[in-house]
């Protein structure tokens, strides 16, 4: 137990603070970590829309904003200083094959822990992006003190079979608060009022940010298909991102404008799941998306790419299917009614075992 007068603090290096998924794990994790003994300093790019700063004040977390890492010398400069200032005992990053800057400027400062954390792996359809990514990877390894990844296909990419074979590699996965996203069929027929959603229609859901490696374009394709065999179909998006725009164009494209809703990012994402009659995720890579847990313990079938881990497979009404014919996948995608929802791992159980993690890490 740590038995100083003031908490421990963890500095959490995250890309940006938006609604992203990585933003999701790392927030559920800080909500239910005893804050008495432990308590989470926020290093984020300065231009974020940051949307959970009033509940982090509250919580009594530092928020750190910094120059973004495609500034690299502002960004390893601002973090050298303020891990240097503050005499962290952990960095925590969470940037994939980027916190290799995170990493290094901690190695610098003097910080005795270094957590590499990886949260997913990658697809050469991303072209430079991925070659950066395999060209820094192994400097995460050089730079960390310790290995963690949200499963074992994320580990496996960042550290290695040798390593995650020997154990070197710690899996801590992604969990939540399964009663937050339980079946809720007034909030069901609320937000399909809200949305401009008829209460009879079909509706295929996806949560996630609108980049390459979610593959918003194929579930498009896949709705127009769906439209074709079921009229009253609707296709519900729930995120923001970079490629927003271009899938709004396509969906104009395509003729389905009045079909497709996106409701941009929301704070009430666990009730949006219950205006949702399937649960649709075509990624092209993950390492465990923490939207595939909650949309099964929400009850919904659930439709993944063979891309998605299969650890992320935890419902009887939840299937993978590959990535090859939109129409195939409209065909596949489950109709049958809610399950009860599946059992998946639990927030307050993984959130203390993180805890006992971090105070024995600084006692050592």
């Amino acid at each position: 137990m740590n038995t100083a007068a003031q908490p421990l603090r963890v500095a959490q290096v995250l890309n940006r603070m938006d609604s992203g998924g990585i933003e999701a794990v790392v927030m559920n994790y800080y909500r239910h970590i005893d804050h008495e003994q432990i308590q989470f300093d926020f290093y984020f790019a300065e231009n974020s829309t940051f949307p959970q700063r009033a509940e982090l004040e509250r919580l009594g977390a530092g928020i750190c904003p910094i120059p973004p890492y495609s500034r690299p010398l502002a960004y390893h400069r601002a973090l050298y200083r303020a891990f240097r200032q503050r005499r962290y005992q952990i960095v925590h990053a969470h940037l994939s094959t980027m916190s290799v800057f995170a990493l290094f400027a901690a190695w610098r400062a003097g910080v005795p822990v270094r957590i590499c954390h990886n949260h997913s792996t990658a697809h050469w359809g991303e072209g430079k992006k991925t070659l950066l990514k395999y060209l820094l990877r192994p400097f995460n390894k050089l730079f960390a003190t310790d290995w963690l990844a949200c499963g074992e296909k994320a580990g496996r990419w960042m550290y290695g079979d040798r390593a995650f074979e020997k154990g070197r590699v710690r899996v801590m996965p992604n969990a939540i608060e399964t009663e937050k996203f339980a079946f809720d069929p007034a909030a069901r027929a609320r937000l399909r009022r809200e949305l401009g959603i008829p209460q009879e229609a079909f509706v295929a859901g996806h949560v996630g940010r609108f980049t390459y490696a979610k593959n918003h374009a194929f579930l498009v394709q896949v709705f127009a298909s769906l439209k074709r065999q079921c009229p009253n179909a609707r296709l519900l998006l729930v995120g923001e991102g970079e490629l927003a725009q271009q899938i709004k164009d396509k969906v104009a494209g395509s003729g389905l404008q009045d079909d497709v809703v996106f409701t941009g990012a929301r704070a009430d994402v666990n009730k949006l799941y219950s205006a949702m009659d399937v649960f649709c995720l075509p990624s092209l890579y993950e390492g465990l998306p923490v939207v595939a847990l909650e949309a099964q313990a929400n009850g919904l079938p659930c439709l993944f790419s063979d891309r998605v881990p299969a650890q992320a497979v935890v419902a009887e009404n939840a299937r993978q299917l590959a990535l090859e014919d939109p129409a195939e996948w409209a065909s596949a995608l489950p109709r049958g009614h809610r399950a009860r929802g599946a059992a998946v791992p639990e927030l307050s159980g993984q959130a203390a075992r993180l805890g006992k993690f971090y105070l024995r890490r600084a006692r050592a």
